[in-house]
């Protein structure tokens, strides 16, 4: 098993050094961008804009559902994967993080796995599942998941495996909240 495992951190790292060694300073300057989440937050109040006009009342058990999957998505990778796996984030390995282009700091020592991956694809997954989904727009969120998560790639944070694991986490915990929101829903 160990065999194996270690297998599959040479390939992540290989596809890693690939992926982020295809950079320049005008694709930094707007991954950069794109990676910072406060860079986001327009397109967040946009969202609960287009929920609340919608929706009205019932907005509010749908955005707490979406705040709900987050919140869990956060502290599933960073407080209990992070801390466990304690793998190091391509920057700080010692085998690969000379080799490493970052765009813009480092961060903490881990990186397994991605929060940003982890918050944005509960975003997305909580946000298509529920009422939500009929809210203009709301399918590009599926786009800026993929671009935000692939960012942490290209800034040298994390590894491929840390955004597929984290993306995985926010699928899981954007379902587990919808499925939370009809419970409570089909209770009323």
């Amino acid at each position: 098993m160990t065999d194996t495992l270690n297998h599959l951190f040479e390939i992540d790292q290989e596809v890693f050094l690939w992926l982020n060694g295809m950079h320049n300073s005008f694709w930094d300057n707007i991954m950069l961008f794109v990676t910072n989440k406060f860079t986001w937050i327009p397109m967040y109040v946009l969202m609960l804009y287009g929920i609340v006009k919608k929706l009205g009342r019932d907005s509010i058990g749908i955005i707490l559902a979406i705040l709900a999957a987050v919140a869990l998505a956060d502290y599933i990778a960073s407080g209990l994967f992070k801390p466990y796996f304690m793998r190091p984030r391509p920057c700080h390995d010692p085998v690969i993080g000379s080799l490493v282009h970052v765009v813009a700091g480092c961060g903490g020592p881990f990186g397994f796995v991605s929060s940003h991956a982890s918050t944005s694809f509960a975003i997305v997954t909580s946000a298509l599942l529920l009422p939500s989904r009929s809210i203009k727009g709301i399918k590009f969120l599926c786009l800026w998941a993929l671009v935000y998560a692939y960012s942490r790639v290209y800034v040298g944070v994390h590894y491929p495996l840390d955004i597929v694991f984290g993306a995985l986490i926010g699928l899981i915990t954007g379902y587990f909240s919808y499925l939370l929101y009809r419970i409570i829903e089909q209770r009323r």
